[in-house]
């Protein structure tokens, strides 16, 4: 019997689907050129017109609770090119908030004649969010709709504490 085969199938598979770990973006650890280290999670995500962006959220130096997180999207150079400075708008339901544009206090992208990433201060945004909820990043001139999953956003708001013992 066809139906009974289905559902002893169905039943036998189900605690591994139902007990399969969540996906995750990548989070890691790695020394920087000044040693004091940086951890962050690194995600491939699609604008709402394919566009494929880089969005890696990191933190500098030691865990703490409020150390401060940098988000950094970055664009393939020579398809995008990002006017600075140019604020990311993140919404989430009826919340909004406005992240300044710091890329041009970055040693490394002011003065990268590429202009395909740019970086905001992440801090107040995570500070502000009390659970894991889905965002929506727009930056005017470049994209309207990028959505983050909320996997994406809990690893972002375990970067200020994250180690790598919790790997």
């Amino acid at each position: 019997d066809l139906i009974g085969l289905v559902v002893i199938t169905l039943l036998s598979l189900g605690p591994l689907v139902l007990s399969a770990p969540p996906a995750w973006a990548l989070i890691h650890a790695h020394p920087d050129e000044t040693a004091t280290g940086v951890v962050r999670s690194l995600e491939s995500l699609r604008d709402l017109d394919y566009q494929s962006w880089q969005v890696v959220a990191y933190r500098e130096g030691p865990p703490q609770p409020d150390a401060p997180i940098t988000l950094r999207i970055v664009g393939y150079p020579g398809r995008v090119r990002l006017d600075h400075p140019t604020p990311l708008l993140v919404s989430s339901g009826r919340r909004l908030w406005e992240l300044a544009d710091t890329t041009l206090s970055s040693p490394k992208l002011a003065g990268d004649g590429r202009a395909a990433a740019a970086e905001f201060n992440l801090t107040p945004l995570l500070a502000d969010l009390e659970n894991n909820r889905p965002l929506r990043l727009e930056l005017p001139g470049v994209f309207t709709e990028l959505p983050v999953p909320p996997y994406v956003v809990e690893e972002w708001r375990s970067l200020p504490g994250w180690s790598e013992k919790d790997a």
